[in-house]
Parts: C-alpha cells; sequence; structure tokens
C-alpha cells in the first residue's frame, strides 16, 4: 500500500460539532501519527493540527468528512514522501 504523510489544519469555529469531528478522527485514528490542538479562547474557536500517515484516497476522504462539518475549515499540506507498507 503505497501512503504519504500529510499534515491537516483544521479550525473549529462551531463547538457543537467537536462530537462529529471527534468521531471522524477516532474512525481514521489508525493513520493518526499526532494530533494537537489549541483553544484560542480570545477568538472562540479551536485550532487542531493532524499529523497522518495514509493512502492519498485515505486522507483525502478524511480532508473531505471534516471539511462537511459546519463550522469547520480544513487545509491539507501533503509530503513527498511516499512509502509501500
Amino acid at each position: 500500500m503505497n501512503t504519504r504523510v500529510a499534515v491537516m489544519s483544521i479550525i473549529v469555529e462551531n463547538n457543537d460539532t467537536v462530537e462529529s469531528l471527534n468521531k471522524i478522527l477516532h474512525e481514521y485514528g489508525d493513520y493518526i501519527i499526532g494530533r494537537m490542538g489549541i483553544p484560542y479562547h480570545k477568538r472562540k474557536i479551536n485550532i487542531i493540527s493532524i499529523a497522518v500517515d495514509a493512502p492519498q484516497d485515505t486522507i483525502s476522504a478524511l480532508a473531505g468528512k471534516v471539511g462537511n462539518l459546519q463550522g469547520i475549515s480544513v487545509k491539507t499540506a501533503l509530503s513527498e514522501v511516499k512509502t509501500d507498507e
């Protein structure tokens, strides 16, 4: 299986969607290398950074599901590092 390393930046503006977001991230937990969350109280948002190692279509599916949640923005940066596992 050909995998890539990527970083997803997620901004949560609607706290009502946090439970749905966590369910999605749990669903893809086998691909997540690490996760960092920063609450930004001044702006009433949360900033989450997720590092993943997964097939390209899995990364796209994860980003698509997260991006479809209301009040959540996501951007993905893909590395050129590819592995066959």
